[in-house]
């Protein structure tokens, strides 16, 4: 984050942050982007309005959510995609993601959880206990998720700290599933009115599916110009967007981001690329990379590779399909929200071989090189699967490594000499 052209430490205060934990925080953050970020070549122009986004977004983004609160608005704080955006934004509320991509606080946090504890969950409550993160203290309410049992006991936890309230995620699939499913969507549609003042009618559902898709459709058409070779931008710069867009403003994120495919396209049709032609082309499955998460895209591509795809939920998982846009009662529009968000292929799901065949075909849509499957520490849900997408990438005859970490910089020497060592296999 750079150095701020307006001093925001009142804001901060106001908030209740930690003044000099926060301003160290920043700093830190900030080096980290520089080091994975501004050290590139030929990055697109485009790539601009995410710097300076970063720049701010512990700066003009709160601000925005502080002037929207103060007007009246309603901010809810989400960690996970099953978490419906379209929802919040019909009952007119605003949707922000939450700090849980770094390792901060861990001696506050484990004095109340376990240390063996998955690196997200320890950060989200190691940035709320430390309070540094200004989205937490924004949202009037935070929505959390019941994808594995680490979190779904950590926001019992978590509600001792901060107002939340929790959905219960079905873990299969099955008709019966589905109906416990559209029964939770239903309650949200109750919290959310509750909780804004607002009614959510037929028009303002529709408008805000049609909105969440066309953010949707703009992150597919990134994704979608990866597939040439040489790829038009860095894995790093796709993942930033993807991060991104659990945070900024819904139209104006939408309206830069085809400003940023245009040029992407562009780049496409004239063979323009961030890497040479030919250079070798990686495949991220696995654990969600939550900001400020980086470190694997960063010694990937410092090693010479390219990541053109990531099968996760800060990647393909997120925009890869739509709500439909055919109902016209809300009663059927929660149909059709219902139905898109159980079929996200999350590992918590159970059998899961949807996620499996997706691994697959983009690997062979991207025409990749090589699989890496990224799993952190103690995450037991995508530890488990890990052996099942091994298997499955071996027999459609590509490479696999598996790897295994957290947000700590430690070892990242270790890191870079196995991927490296996958790379001249390759």
């Amino acid at each position: 984050m750079s150095d701020q052209a307006v001093d925001y430490h009142q804001m901060w205060a106001d908030l209740g942050l930690d003044l000099p934990t926060h301003d160290a925080l920043l700093g830190a953050v900030g080096q980290l982007f520089g080091d994975a970020y501004l050290t590139q070549d030929n990055r697109p122009a485009g790539m601009d309005y995410l710097n300076f986004v970063m720049s701010e977004v512990h700066g003009l983004r709160i601000k925005e959510l502080d002037d929207f609160r103060k007007s009246g608005g309603k901010v809810f704080g989400t960690f996970c995609l099953y978490v419906p955006e379209e929802i919040i934004r019909a009952a007119g509320g605003w949707c922000v993601g939450l700090c849980a991509g770094a390792e901060f606080a861990y001696d506050q946090v484990e004095q109340i959880m376990p240390r063996n504890t998955c690196a997200l969950i320890k950060s989200f409550m190691g940035f709320k206990l430390a309070k540094v993160c200004p989205y937490f203290e924004s949202a009037d309410l935070v929505i959390g998720e019941t994808t594995c049992d680490g979190k779904k006991k950590a926001y019992e936890l978590l509600g001792d700290l901060h107002n939340v309230w929790v959905m219960e995620l079905p873990q299969m699939k099955r008709e019966q599933d589905m109906a416990a499913w559209r029964a939770e969507i239903v309650e949200l549609v109750h919290k959310a009115e509750e909780t804004t003042g607002n009614t959510i009618t037929a028009e303002s559902l529709r408008a805000a599916i049609i909105e969440v898709n066309d953010k949707r459709r703009a992150l597919q058409r990134i994704a979608a110009a990866c597939a040439a070779d040489p790829a038009p931008i860095s894995g790093k710069d796709r993942l930033l967007a993807t991060q991104v867009a659990f945070y900024d403003d819904v139209p104006r994120f939408t309206q830069m981001m085809n400003a940023l495919a245009d040029e992407l396209e562009q780049r496409v049709a004239s063979g323009e690329g961030v890497t040479p032609k030919g250079a070798k082309r990686i495949l991220v499955t696995g654990t969600p990379m939550a900001l400020p998460n980086w470190k694997l895209h960063d010694i990937i591509e410092k090693a010479g590779a390219v990541v053109v795809g990531e099968e996760m939920c800060t990647g393909s998982r997120y925009y890869q399909d739509l709500v439909s846009e055919s109902a016209d009662t809300v009663d059927d529009m929660l149909d059709d929200i219902a139905a898109k968000y159980l079929d996200i292929n999350c590992a918590c799901f159970t059998p899961n071989d949807g996620r499996i065949e997706d691994v697959v075909r983009m690997a062979q849509e991207l025409k990749v090189d090589g699989v890496i499957d990224y799993s952190l520490q103690f995450c037991g849900l995508y530890e488990m699967e890990s052996h099942s997408v091994e298997t499955a990438v071996r027999d459609a005859g590509l490479p696999v490594l598996k790897i295994t970490t957290d947000y700590s910089m430690e070892d990242v020497g270790q890191l870079a000499t196995r991927v490296e060592a996958f790379l001249e296999m390759l």
